[in-house]
């Protein structure tokens, strides 16, 4: 059953009905009765509850997983593969819904998260494509011997998704463990759980009972999965600090860990480039539509002293087509941050930058946005004569503030670059070539762009360096570190 439509801007949104915990199949209440409020961040109104589950809660539900897991296991390949192709066509069918609760839930606008579905959907199809290639070796050990590896599924996966692309996140980061014969119990983000809870209304018979499970909770949730011993490896889309906590969580089971988490990515401007292109390269790198809440945002732009100056002219005048307002609107060109202490924290760095003797040239305050006076927007925030001895140049904000930095020296530039804890993403701009790929070389992230940035492909490895994780995503190596390899001996 379902709430009546709602109108947010301008469109009509259905806010689920419910809002209970999924698993075995079946919905259930917590076993407590705890709820968690939900907001738009766009409008500061309620969206109502959610159901918060407890340690008992996830028991029951990693249970719950671990019982369907044999019978999934044991599915021919291409049957599952069969049911993760209607997975991403049901995405699709109901793209404009999924795009519409994520955008009312997390405030990223609708245009980019009818993006999301899509690309989402090709994930899911692109794992569904590999199931096959789960493959063993044989190792030659001389006559009368015959010996082979076999590689198997984990058990029971637990996820721990973000809120900035909720249903992209929901599913095309669940695709490798279910294609690799593991069952699922994911945990959306708190902040903006209701397409994974409408996922799960529509899942059907898709896949069997038990196999996709979603818990909705905060801490103490993703805690439980974290340590449960029946969860075979737990995978997170999250900060640093959450990361560390879940590593501890895992060591007393011994259970593998798959981590995506910050970065303070840089973009690095050589003096050969086009300004133009090196401008429009910048403010894209920051993903200002969804407020720089991207972990991949090249929030560090390190522009040659040669060009500095008409490229950050240039930088300022980019983000002017960037302008909060209703997410649910096609037209939207920015959403807010993603809830108020998320706000308050970049307001935060803002002050901290000024303080710290960075130069505010655009932005840095709360726009004026007639009806989205309770949303929590902040314009797109630009800083000149930024130094790496600067908090905004050295800590993750996961906000719209890019800090742009000047070098001369390349030496000097790249012990800059990789001064900071994080590795994930660089993007760096030449049109000399030979100059790119030894930069790309030097560079300690593990995801490059050379002459564009933000894209990803899918059969690219993404991941990071450093403390910004462990494991790669949308590749191959994803789906086969969700299985384990078994050596057979055999005397013949």
């Amino acid at each position: 059953m379902r709430k009546p439509a709602r109108m947010t801007g301008r469109k009509a949104v259905e806010l689920l009905a419910k809002r209970l915990l999924y698993y075995g199949g079946a919905w259930h209440a917590p076993m407590d009765g705890r709820t968690m409020p939900l907001v738009n961040p766009a409008t500061g109104e309620s969206l109502g509850v959610a159901a918060e589950a407890t340690a008992a809660d996830v028991d029951l539900a990693v249970r719950a997983a671990h019982q369907a897991f044999e019978a999934w296991r044991s599915t021919p390949p291409h049957e599952q593969a069969d049911r993760l192709c209607a997975l991403a066509n049901l995405l699709r069918r109901n793209a404009e819904e999924f795009a519409l609760l994520d955008a009312v839930n997390c405030g990223n606008p609708i245009a980019e998260m009818m993006r999301d579905v899509e690309m989402a959907a090709r994930g899911v199809e692109y794992f569904a494509g590999l199931v096959l290639e789960i493959k063993g070796e044989t190792v030659p050990l001389g006559e009368g011997y015959l010996n082979y590896t076999v590689r198997e599924p984990l058990g029971v996966v637990g996820r721990i998704i973000a809120f900035n692309h909720p249903i992209m996140f929901a599913t095309m980061r669940c695709a490798a463990p279910l294609a690799a014969g593991n069952t699922v119990v994911l945990k959306p983000s708190e902040q903006a759980p209701l397409s994974a809870l409408r996922l799960a209304e529509l899942i059907g018979d898709i896949l069997p009972p038990g196999v996709f499970n979603v818990v909705t909770g905060g801490r103490e949730c993703g805690a439980a999965l974290s340590s449960h011993p029946l969860i075979a490896k737990i995978a997170l889309i999250g900060s640093v600090q959450t990361g560390k906590a879940i590593l501890r969580a895992a060591a007393d089971t011994v259970k593998q860990a798959a981590l995506e988490m910050g970065g303070k990515n840089a973009l690095i401007g050589y003096p050969d480039c086009d300004p133009a292109v090196l401008a429009a390269g910048a403010v894209a790198g920051m993903n200002f539509t969804w407020a720089g809440q991207s972990c991949g945002s090249t929030s560090r732009a390190f522009i040659h002293a040669d060009l500095y100056d008409e490229v950050l002219a240039r930088i300022v005048d980019g983000v002017k087509a960037y302008r909060g307002g209703d997410p649910t609107d096609p037209a939207t060109t920015m959403g807010p941050l993603v809830s108020q202490a998320q706000f308050d924290k970049t307001m935060q760095y803002i002050a901290w930058g000024r303080e710290d003797g960075a130069r505010l040239v655009t932005g840095g305050r709360k726009p004026d946005l007639p009806g989205f006076e309770r949303g929590y927007f902040i314009e797109p925030t630009v800083f000149a004569d930024v130094t790496m001895d600067m908090r905004i140049a050295r800590e993750e904000i996961f906000g719209p503030v890019l800090s742009v930095l000047r070098w001369d020296d390349e030496e000097e530039l790249f012990r800059m670059v990789n001064a900071v804890e994080y590795g994930l993403s660089a993007a760096i701009f030449t049109r000399d070539i030979a100059k790119a790929h030894r930069a790309a070389a030097r560079v300690q992230a593990g995801y490059v762009w050379i002459n564009h940035v933000g894209p990803h492909f899918l059969g690219a490895p993404f991941g990071g360096y450093k403390q910004s994780g462990l494991g790669r995503e949308e590749c191959l190596e994803e789906l086969l570190a969700a299985t384990q390899i078994k050596n057979v001996n055999v005397r013949l």
